[in-house]
């Protein structure tokens, strides 16, 4: 067996200094550092996650159960943002089950942050700030770009993926090759859409600067609002460079009742899709309910910022040990 970590000293060093740096940024913002649990009795509902799961032996008044690693820690983030907590940062480890290869560990490191009185453009401009000054002594970084959804599958794909067709979408992806794609169903309108977003648009994305793109489809939404328009779009956006995907922020959804039916959609695509039931974080749906204040909040990839600044090209090259040597 190889028992030997997978990054040098060097990136070891290196991961250690960024730590280091982004420590005293958050701080010189008068952002708090905090710690939430890593296990919860609830699980990410997004059938496109999979949590990791492990089983909590009862004792006295504390009941067995089962417990979920977290693929994120928003959800008790969130409460604490909403028990009037102020602005937060958060370093950690974060499960997600089945993601491994170049760019994924089932085991991963997230830096998270929630800023109450931020709208997406004032998240944007932070992430930013941060991003050059972890990047850019040791990379060449041109100037940053901001693309809407709309802007970006024009751009790189040659039509409005508010307006176009499900026929239309099929025929861009067979167009660029990526047609024939087992289990899609034809029907699946978000589902060609995020084929033709990873296949033939992100790859295009960040090359050898910031990209943001914003303004998904309102049935993207995921933890974010919804902004009215023509078409109605969510307020969230994604950073990439270099064709990958560094960090995802939202507008912060604060309406209870929507995020419920949110979680029972998502259910139900889990059940259509024979991935197993998981449970709703009720807890959450409390804090929502006792009133979250107006916040943006964004998750980055810290192993994968680290992969840039280092100049190696997988994600295990970052990690001491990846999941093979764990």
């Amino acid at each position: 067996m190889n028992w030997q970590p997978t990054a040098t000293a060097q990136i070891l060093s290196l991961r250690a200094a960024l730590l280091a740096q982004i420590r005293g940024f958050f701080a010189a913002q008068q952002v708090l550092e905090v710690e939430t649990p890593v296990l919860s009795g609830a699980a990410n509902t997004d059938p496109q996650i999979e949590s990791f799961t492990t089983n909590l032996s009862g004792s006295g008044k504390a009941p067995g159960r089962t417990l979920y690693l977290q693929t994120s820690p928003e959800f008790p983030m969130k409460r604490l943002v909403a028990a009037g907590s102020g602005p937060i940062y958060q370093i950690c480890r974060a499960f997600r089950q089945g993601e491994t290869g170049r760019y994924h560990n089932p085991e991963f490191t997230l830096l998270e942050w929630y800023r109450p009185g931020f709208n997406l453009q004032r998240l944007m401009n932070e992430v930013e700030q941060l991003a050059r000054l972890l990047l850019e002594p040791h990379m060449e970084l041109d100037n940053s770009e901001r693309l809407s959804y709309q802007q970006a599958f024009e751009h790189y794909a040659g039509l409005n993926p508010h307006h176009a067709s499900i026929k239309q979408l099929v025929g861009c992806a067979q167009r660029h090759g990526t047609g024939n794609v087992t289990g899609l169903a034809e029907d699946d309108r978000d589902g060609w859409l995020n084929l033709l977003m990873s296949h033939i648009i992100q790859p295009q994305l960040g090359q050898q600067r910031l990209t943001f793109v914003f303004d998904y489809p309102a049935s993207q939404a995921a933890l974010a609002r919804i902004r009215p328009g023509n078409p109605s779009v969510a307020d969230r956006f994604e950073l990439f460079l270099n064709g990958v995907e560094l960090a995802n922020g939202f507008h912060e959804l604060t309406d209870a009742t929507e995020q419920r039916n949110r979680f029972v959609s998502e259910l139900q695509q889990r059940t259509l899709a024979g991935k197993p039931a998981v449970p709703i974080d009720e807890q959450l749906l409390s804090a929502l309910e006792n009133g979250l204040p107006d916040c943006a909040g964004v998750a980055m990839g810290l192993d994968r910022l680290l992969m840039f600044a280092s100049g190696v090209t997988t994600l295990g090259e970052t990690l001491c040990f990846p999941i093979d040597r764990a």
